[in-house]
């Protein structure tokens, strides 16, 4: 009798156990689900991997940057983040090399990367994003120093967009009427440094 019992407590336990165990896997499923329905980029963008050429990262480390999404740079010309922060128009529409300090990145994909000259959120920033949302950074990106190539966008943004930035800890810089409007760079390749 004890052996039926036993067996019947088993049979009703482990389906319970089992289900206990999922919760988690669920959680952070439903989690994902939530981030991409607040995020409004393409569905199929949460679902990019970073791409990394093995030759890249070999090159990288060979002049002391350590981590490359994208394509490798090819040496597009090379502009100051402050001289394309104080006067983006010349710019606009061109492929220019950026260097500068990763002042805050998307903390829920990585799609995206605020670049500053000194890295504090004071002051104007250029927004990296990435080419056809074909890879993305570390979310843990703040801080590092970075060296960027891609084109020069100046961009009015809609206010869903820059609640969204700023729901995800961007500065979003505002002109005198109030509307939101930045510099932009859509990149093709990006070098991170710690």
């Amino acid at each position: 009798m004890n052996s039926l019992r036993t067996s019947l407590m088993l049979l009703a336990a482990v389906p319970l156990l089992a289900f206990a165990g999922d919760k988690t896997p669920a959680k952070a499923a439903s989690t994902d689900k939530a981030a991409a329905s607040d995020c409004h980029h393409p569905a199929e963008a949460a679902k990019a991997a970073p791409k990394t050429d093995a030759s890249q990262a070999t090159a990288s480390a060979q002049d002391g940057w350590k981590l490359t999404r994208g394509e490798a740079l090819k040496g597009a010309n090379p502009v100051k983040l402050a001289d394309l922060l104080a006067k983006p128009q010349p710019h606009e529409g061109k492929t220019v090399t950026l260097e500068g300090r990763v002042r805050k990145a998307c903390e829920r994909k990585g799609c995206w990367m605020e670049l500053a000259t000194d890295g504090t959120a004071k002051g104007p920033g250029v927004r990296v994003t990435f080419k056809d949302y074909g890879f993305f950074v570390p979310l843990d990106s703040a801080g590092a120093q970075a060296r960027v190539e891609g084109v020069v966008k100046v961009a009015e943004l809609s206010e869903g967009h820059a609640s969204h930035y700023e729901s995800e800890g961007a500065v979003v810089p505002r002109g005198a009427d109030g509307k939101p409007r930045e510099v932009q760079l859509v990149a093709t390749g990006v070098e991170l440094r710690r």
